[in-house]
């Protein structure tokens, strides 16, 4: 096996696995794909938006924001606030599951998707960390083309991951015909929003 590919399939099984693990995105973007709604352009958002992200992580920046405690704490209260306030969000949206039908939902405008779709994106520290600070961190690892197909490869797993997000959200579909199963998913992604802020800030204080 060359040193590119090797470095290529890492990159793509790192990144695949730190997105995976990125629950404001992903929580998103399975609501949107239940409900059918602009999910080409969602997956599209978060996928272009880490493969940028990646690039500029392999760059060099990561080593520069890591070096960066007030920028680290902006973004960190800012992310924290935000996820804070989607969870309040879920939480009432699940105290009226049956608005959030999957056939009859008016959901939210291509804008206001668009618009939330980026702020999980950029307000959301752990994308910084995982993408810029982590992935371009351990870039150094590689020269040359490897570094470069190591940074391809996780750029793949991104596309790979939401895409597949977004469009197999359909196959769960018949179950959440029921409004109980969105009571629960919208639970689900509010104690994770919630988890989430509260991680961020514990780690700011930890630091």
């Amino acid at each position: 096996m060359s040193s590119s590919l090797a470095a290529g399939i890492a990159g793509f099984l790192l990144g695949t696995s730190l997105i995976i693990a990125i629950g404001a995105q992903n929580a998103f973007i399975l609501r949107q794909g239940l409900l059918r709604q602009h999910v080409v352009i969602l997956c599209l958002i978060c996928s272009v938006a880490d493969a940028a992200l990646i690039a500029v992580g392999v760059a060099g920046l990561g080593t520069l924001v890591s070096s960066s405690p007030v920028l680290i704490t902006v973004v960190t209260v800012g992310g924290a606030a935000f996820l804070a306030v989607y969870a309040l969000l879920a939480f009432r949206r699940a105290l009226h599951p049956g608005a959030l039908k999957a056939g009859n939902e008016a959901g939210m405008s291509l804008s206001a998707a668009v618009t939330t779709c980026l702020a999980f994106t950029f307000l959301n520290p752990h994308v910084y960390l995982d993408t810029v600070v982590l992935l371009g961190s351990l870039s150094a690892n590689y020269q040359g083309t490897a570094r470069v197909a190591y940074a391809v490869g996780a750029m793949l797993g991104s596309f790979v991951w939401f895409f597949s997000l977004g469009y197999g959200a359909r196959l769960l579909q018949p179950l959440f015909a029921k409004p109980a199963a969105w009571r629960v998913l919208d639970v689900i992604i509010g104690l994770i929003m919630a988890a989430l802020a509260l991680s961020l800030l514990a780690r700011l204080s930890a630091s």
